[in-house]
């Protein structure tokens, strides 16, 4: 019997409610104030020593780094790694810019981070993972975790692929071999690794092991933006190039398609044999406001239609796959699993009677 959870939520309300866009990763405030007052768990970063003996290393050639707050009682040997988001870097000039940020060197890392929504230690806050290892895997490299290569003269480093090797080998030296159960998550541009990496990440344990992906905002949408051009799709064929990401693409897609659309997850999702849910804004703040339509071109939002028919439109395939998982709000925000307010609170949205994190955890627990 097929385990298909569908939860699609077109909401008739729709309130733009974000006050800034700076950061790189595309987190917006949700708008929703969490009931849950106490001060978040704060867990300190580790750097992965033995990378560099691969040539793991950040776009400044710094170490990468992870968090690790470890499970107890009944999730001691399960584990649930995420995959930070940030945008990518597509050419020289951003990539130079990049490593002199926390998403690009671990120097600029801030040594302790707070742990939320789907990284919370709380059963009030995160309901079926709270007591599993929970893992926040940095992000230095730009190009998801899946680039290849380096430029001397600028002195960059694209060792992304190398970096989820060497975070995966430490994991499964801190006891990830010996996991019950385990789930590949990731925001953003995580979000989109977590898709691209599901079927390996699958191939890191026994087939007794239960593995799961989640993918949180994720779902990057070929599109043609306002003036005609395809805004993202640019973006991404400056990735692959630059960083000689081909390589490291599921082959079933590029044996057939461009690499760079083979970046987008849409052409990879029904592909994909691991268990996979998609967790996604149909008007994703990110996506409207850096690829679609900036305001200042749109101001009459007459795209925020078009991405939401254009999202629906690429999961099809997705949606007949056995043991597939979706759920599509009508929120206006990039990146729902570490908002607390959004993840499990007194105010977070309610489909059918169930919170995000109530979905998600029905989802993998079958």
């Amino acid at each position: 019997m097929k385990l298909l959870w569908v939860f699609v939520f077109i909401g008739f309300a729709l309130s733009r409610w974000v006050d800034s866009f700076g950061d790189l990763d595309g987190h917006v405030s949700s708008g929703l104030n969490s009931s849950i007052s106490n001060e978040p768990l704060r867990v300190g970063l580790t750097l992965i020593e033995g990378a560099a003996a691969i040539g793991a290393l950040c776009l400044d050639g710094s170490l990468p780094a992870y968090h690790l707050h470890r499970g107890s009682g009944s999730g001691a040997n399960n584990w649930l790694i995420h995959l930070e988001g940030g945008a990518w870097c597509n050419n020289i000039r951003t990539c130079v810019s990049r490593k002199n940020s926390a998403f690009g060197s671990s120097n600029y890392m801030d040594k302790e981070v707070s742990f939320t929504g789907i990284l919370s230690n709380k059963p009030e806050e995160n309901p079926d993972f709270f007591n599993w290892n929970r893992v926040k895997l940095r992000y230095c490299d730009g190009a998801s975790f899946l680039g290849d290569d380096q430029n001397k003269d600028a002195e960059l480093i694209f060792q992304g692929q190398r970096i989820w090797l060497a975070g995966m080998e430490e994991l499964m030296s801190k006891g990830m071999s010996d996991a019950s159960q385990a789930l590949l998550s990731g925001c953003s541009a995580g979000g989109l690794a977590s898709i691209l990496h599901c079927d390996k990440f699958r191939e890191l344990f026994p087939s007794s092991v239960k593995v799961k992906c989640l993918s949180d905002a994720g779902l990057f949408l070929d599109v043609i933006d306002i003036s005609g051009r395809r805004t993202l799709r640019s973006t991404f064929d400056g990735v692959v190039k630059l960083q000689n990401v081909q390589k490291n693409l599921p082959n079933i897609c590029t044996s057939h398609m461009d690499p760079t659309w083979c970046f987008f997850p849409e052409n990879s999702v029904a592909n994909i044999k691991t268990p996979l849910f998609l967790l996604n804004a149909a008007y994703d703040s990110w996506q409207l406001e850096e690829s679609l339509a900036p305001k200042s071109a749109d101001p009459n939002d007459s795209s925020f239609s078009r991405l939401q028919e254009s999202m629906l439109n690429a999961i099809k395939d997705f949606l007949v796959l056995n043991q597939s998982g979706l759920y599509i709000n009508s929120h206006f925000i990039h990146c729902l699993t570490e908002d607390q307010g959004i993840w499990f609170s007194d105010n977070s949205p309610v489909l059918e009677g169930k919170r995000i994190a109530q979905s998600v955890g029905d989802w993998y627990f079958d």
